[in-house]
């Protein structure tokens, strides 16, 4: 969960009323809402976000998910997510890390893995399309 990616975005989050439960914190499935947040502009960053990969012919499903909860994230505190771009080249791996906007504390690590299907035939890559390979080429040039 702790790998350096080559290229990062961060997402702020206020987190609303309706994602906190009886004890005050934000409930802990919510954290994932959060990190699709993060991945999303990640993706927007490398120019080609869900409906681009779709447009491609491939979907991306999540196939592992791994989090680390720190702290208990408050209603009205303003969050940043950070997403990490680890790994591309047969599979996507982003790193999370959730922490307070306000004072930098972290709350919460985490990291996915994602790997291309093809929409056709349903079957599994053993490595990322080139069209996503060209893609995050482009993003780092």
């Amino acid at each position: 969960m702790r790998s350096k990616g080559v290229l990062h975005i961060e997402s702020e989050i206020v987190v609303p009323f309706f994602d906190i439960d009886p004890m005050n914190v934000v409930w802990h499935g919510h954290y994932v809402k959060y990190l699709e947040i993060g991945r999303c502009a990640l993706l927007d960053k490398l120019e080609h976000n869900y409906l681009q990969m779709q447009a491609s012919g491939y979907a991306w499903p999540v196939i592992d998910l791994q989090l680390r909860y720190l702290r208990g994230a408050t209603f009205g505190q303003r969050l940043v997510v950070r997403a990490s771009l680890v790994e591309w080249e047969n599979r996507l791996k982003i790193s999370y890390l959730i922490s307070d906007a306000a004072t930098g504390e972290r709350m919460t690590r985490a990291s996915s893995v994602q790997v291309a299907v093809d929409l056709a035939s349903r079957e599994m890559q053993l490595a990322s399309p080139q069209v996503f390979l060209d893609a995050v080429q482009k993003a780092l040039a």
